[in-house]
């Protein structure tokens, strides 16, 4: 029988609801009222389903996205039994509020069942799309059955025959195999049987494997075994992925991923509803789920646990007397120690660099270094120091300096000591003692190169580079001209009078100009004078 075609044993047949109008307040059914949204609403919500494994669809798929921590003070599972012995499950809890119910509602459609709201023993249809407020039941059967169940397609009384536990349920039910879950990181529970328990504690301490152990106890397996079983149970927070396969072949050790407080599942197994959205297991208890429908581990109480670390194995010492303890104990010091001094050498490293920030130019590089100047930026130009020396330019940049690709790059290894980049001196001690072991002054800076030779130069020799890049032509001085005549003389002064009617006949006409030789040409007549009056 498919979900859509549920229909329960019939006990009356014949419509009895009727679709609950806006603002109705009347209602026929006992314990039905309507929430502040007009929908009617009991004290108790009831989801019908026809058979287990829908119950359990339901509560895989409802446990998916939401938690049963809110219906599990009122959450009860029955089995119940019609007048005609078909058997059913109920899942009753308290409505609350139509929100509540509807996300119920639409689980339960999902799975094939009928969602039903009342209060004690009648129980009508919810509300779906024809009905948005609800219905009421217009004739009520009169029974003294557990449960009535009113439709628009039915009626029908059931009576309780059993209830079930959920928690029980749960255990029964097998997980599923899951490949998928045996890639998953995370915390293991690691049980082992009694044989192999010490070891796996001692292979876990050899690898550094932190983590917590303890010895539970069953009861025997079958009644010719008097002693109970002991088997170790180990908890590990961070198994490193090599070994999780490991943990998983090996005979005797069956690994367990943590399925929510209390609750573990297999490696490789699945369990059909999210253990998590499903508080029904003790905290301080612990349940483990085997697969391939072995029977679960269940241990009410987890025993004392304690640190992988407290295992180790321990080894003494032979017991020696008192006397040959109290000699071995006391240290003969020599007079003339012999020196243990070894000579510095420099070795190739595969470290990545880091505080690359000086380079040593040699002097045939530095006509280079002129012609790079002009293509530098200026951040690099302010922030780089130079010092030139007979053995080549040394450059400083507290922010690297990569920009300028010449030279043998240096590694910053002490404010005061750099080593060739790409190499590593031995033996390895600390920077400061080298820097103390090489004896210079504190003024002086230390260049060690490749050959660890050492090359000091006093700090105070480092100049900003762009004060030693610059270099100008002398200028030419240039005499000014004395300028006191011009100034001297008096201004003219221009003075504007009136003119008479006739101003030009007033004027005198100039000289002529004599002949290059000095001669002056004759003086025209008056006649032919064109400034004579008439």
């Amino acid at each position: 029988m498919s979900g859509a075609d549920h229909r329960p044993s019939v006990y009356c047949f014949g419509t009895m609801l009727d679709r609950i109008a806006l603002h109705q307040t009347r209602l026929h059914t006992p314990g039905l009222g309507l929430d502040g949204k007009g929908v009617a609403m009991g004290g108790k919500g009831i989801i019908l389903l026809q058979s287990l494994d829908r119950l359990v669809a339901w509560l895989a798929i409802y446990t998916r996205e939401h938690s049963l921590d809110d219906l599990m003070p009122s959450l009860q599972i029955d089995v119940v039994k019609s007048k005609l012995g078909t058997r059913e499950i109920t899942l009753s809890f308290a409505a609350e509020s139509s929100d509540r119910m509807d996300r119920l509602a639409d689980v339960a459609r999902l799975v094939g069942g009928l969602a039903f709201t009342g209060t004690s023993r009648h129980f009508v249809q919810y509300r779906d799309a024809a009905a948005p407020f609800g219905y009421d039941a217009t004739e009520l059967i009169s029974t003294d059955a557990t449960l009535v169940f009113y439709h628009d397609r039915f009626t029908q009384v059931y009576e309780s025959e059993k209830g079930i536990s959920l928690r029980s349920l749960l255990l029964r039910l097998m997980p599923h195999v899951d490949p998928a879950e045996s890639d998953d990181d995370g915390p293991l529970i690691l049980v082992a049987e009694q044989g192999l328990g010490p070891a796996l504690i001692h292979y876990f301490v050899r690898s550094r494997v932190d983590g917590e152990v303890a010895v539970a106890e069953w009861p025997p397996e079958s009644a010719f075994d008097d002693n109970p079983v002991r088997r170790h149970i180990l908890r590990i927070a961070n198994l490193p992925k090599r070994m999780r396969p490991l943990m998983s072949t090996i005979p005797g050790i069956v690994p367990f991923m943590p399925a929510g407080p209390g609750v573990a599942v297999e490696v490789g197994y699945r369990h059909p509803v999210s253990l998590r959205a499903c508080p029904v297991f003790e905290a301080g208890g612990l349940v483990l789920l085997r697969g391939r429908g072995q029977e679960p581990w269940v241990l009410e109480k987890t025993p004392q646990m304690g640190d992988l670390r407290a295992f180790a194995r321990i080894e003494l010492r032979a017991e020696t007397t008192a006397t040959a303890e109290a000699e071995a104990s006391v240290a003969m010091g020599a007079h003339s120690p012999s020196p243990v001094r070894v000579p510095l050498r420099m070795v190739s490293s595969l470290a990545p660099l880091r505080k690359v920030t000086a380079t040593w130019i040699t002097p045939s590089e530095i006509p280079l270094l002129r012609r790079i100047a002009y293509a530098l930026p200026h951040q690099t130009i302010v922030q780089t120091q130079v010092a030139i020396t007979p053995k080549g330019a040394f450059l400083r940049s507290s922010a690297g300096i990569e920009a300028i690709p010449l030279g043998m790059f240096f590694v910053e290894i002490h404010p005061a000591l750099y080593m060739p980049a790409g190499y590593d001196f031995t033996p390895a001690v600390a920077p400061e003692v080298l820097y103390s072991a090489l004896g210079a002054s504190p003024s002086h800076v230390l260049f060690i190169d490749a050959n660890a030779r050492a090359v000091a130069i006093d700090a105070s020799a480092f100049v900003p580079l762009e004060t030693a890049l610059v270099e100008v032509q002398a200028y030419e001085p240039l005499i000014a001209e004395a300028i006191e005549l011009a100034l001297g003389e008096k201004p003219a002064i221009l003075k504007l009078d009136s003119l008479p009617v006739f101003a030009l006949n007033q004027l005198e006409p100039p000289p002529p100009a004599g002949p290059p030789g000095g001669n002056s040409p004759p003086a025209l007549p008056p006649a032919a004078n064109p400034t004579s009056k008439t």
